[in-house]
């Protein structure tokens, strides 16, 4: 069952941490933005393998707020990242186990069909939910992620989930961050290298701590360089009946332009969006970039 904290307001939107316990007793957070009305479908935002809810908040205090059509946001922590429980078995840390959270958050929240935005291991999932579940999903958005996944960027993702190291302060973190991601990402300023350290560590017990469980990296110990990852292409197929958009970084090493080119030609009416110097994977903060993602939940709410 789920269960709510007190609400903070942000210009008449609610934003409520809730917990629902899932079937193994842990509990997983996740972020909701309440409009005082609502006017269009809601919008479960799912980040990546090591990101967490924080990551969607300029997107969905955006979508909630919109003056035409506000919207029911829900931003999820799966287990073992953010708010959300960490799991005593690592091996949990698996889509199948993440897929199963989702659906008992989203059954439990009452958020569905919704528009799903998915960035990378977010958007794996949203196609596989596509499969499984095809009734909850009235569109997705893909962030920098498809159906063929880059070697080259998996590695090197491999190479820092769980083994940053701890900084003294966010200043010191977000000169880390600048130094692992300045080549896909070279034009973000201070300000975003400190949002970006602020939404990495957290304050733990007097020092900074990752924002995930560090044995996340566990997950990825079965990426090596000679053993791509099988293409996804039926779960992507399952999107088919939906609208769908699809977000590249320029600098982007986990989502081709080859692949974008692939799919779009199984989709033709694939809504495409290229984010110019941004790597994987776009941030989604930028006005131009949240009012394409807000354009494209109005065609969602037209589509159905």
């Amino acid at each position: 069952m789920p269960r709510s904290a007190p609400p903070d307001r942000t210009d008449r939107i609610a934003v409520t941490s809730t917990f629902v316990t899932v079937r193994d007793g842990l509990r997983i957070h996740a972020r909701c933005y309440e409009p005082p009305q609502t006017r269009g479908l809601p919008v479960v935002c799912l980040p990546g393998l090591a990101r967490t809810a924080e990551d969607f908040t300029e997107l969905a205090l955006a979508l909630a707020g919109d003056s035409v059509r506000p919207r029911t946001v829900v931003a999820i922590d799966y287990r073992g990242r953010g708010r959300s429980d960490y799991d005593s078995d690592p091996a949990n840390y698996a889509l199948p186990v993440e897929l199963a959270d989702l659906v008992e958050v989203i059954a439990s929240l009452r958020c569905e069909p919704a528009i799903f935005v998915g960035t990378s291991r977010g958007g794996i999932l949203t196609m596989l939910m596509a499969a499984s579940h095809p009734a909850v999903l009235a569109g997705a958005v893909l962030n920098d992620i498809g159906p063929v996944i880059e070697l080259e960027g998996l590695l090197r993702i491999k190479g820092y989930v769980g083994r940053l190291p701890p900084p003294r302060d966010y200043t010191e973190a977000a000169t880390l961050l600048r130094r692992l991601g300045a080549a896909q990402f070279p034009n973000l300023s201070d300000a975003d290298w400190l949002r970006q350290a602020r939404r990495t560590w957290t304050m733990r017990d007097g020092a900074l701590a990752l924002a995930y469980d560090p044995r996340l990296a566990e997950t990825l110990a079965a990426i090596v360089p000679d053993q791509p990852l099988s293409p996804l292409w039926d779960a992507f197929d399952a999107l088919a009946p939906i609208p769908l958009m699809v977000i590249r970084g320029a600098n982007s090493d986990i989502l081709s332009s080859d692949t974008v080119a692939s799919m779009q030609a199984r989709r033709p009416d694939l809504d495409c969006l290229e984010v110019a110097d941004q790597g994987h994977a776009p941030l989604l903060v930028e006005p131009n970039v949240i009012a394409r993602i807000a354009a494209f939940t109005a065609h969602c709410d037209a589509t159905r």
